[in-house]
C-alpha cells in the first residue's frame, strides 16, 4: 500500500486526536463535548461509527453498528483502527476528504 497525501493528511489529524484524548480518565469522557448535549465519549464512538460507515461505502459492505464498549478509554483504539481500515480499503480522496472532515469536526468538539 502506498500512501498518498490525503492519506498523510488524515493520519496526521488522527495522531493529533489521539494525542489530544489518549491520556483522559473515565470522569473526562464522562465530561459534556461543546455541542450537541452529547459526552467526549459519545462524540469520538459517533467518529469511530462514521469513519465505519465510509469504509463500508468503499468495500460495499453492510454498515453496522461500531460496538460501545463499556470502557471509554477504548475509543481512540477504536478511532485509530477504523481510520485504518479505510486507509486499507484504498479510499479515493472525496472519501478520505470527508473522513478528515469528520475527524476536525470531532476535534473541535471535544
Amino acid at each position: 500500500m502506498v500512501l498518498t497525501t490525503e492519506d498523510g493528511q488524515l493520519l496526521r489529524a488522527v495522531a493529533r486526536l489521539i494525542h489530544q484524548v489518549g491520556h483522559w480518565s473515565p470522569a473526562r469522557w464522562a465530561q459534556p463535548a461543546t455541542a450537541g448535549g452529547r459526552t467526549r465519549a459519545e462524540v469520538l464512538h459517533a467518529l469511530a461509527q462514521r469513519l465505519a460507515d465510509l469504509e463500508a461505502e468503499v468495500t460495499g459492505r453492510p454498515i453496522r453498528p461500531v460496538p460501545r464498549l463499556d470502557n471509554d478509554l477504548a475509543l481512540a483504539d477504536q478511532v485509530r483502527v477504523m481510520v485504518l481500515d479505510l486507509l486499507v480499503a484504498d479510499a479515493e480522496p472525496p472519501v478520505l476528504a470527508a473522513a478528515l472532515d469528520a475527524v476536525a469536526e470531532a476535534r473541535a468538539h471535544l
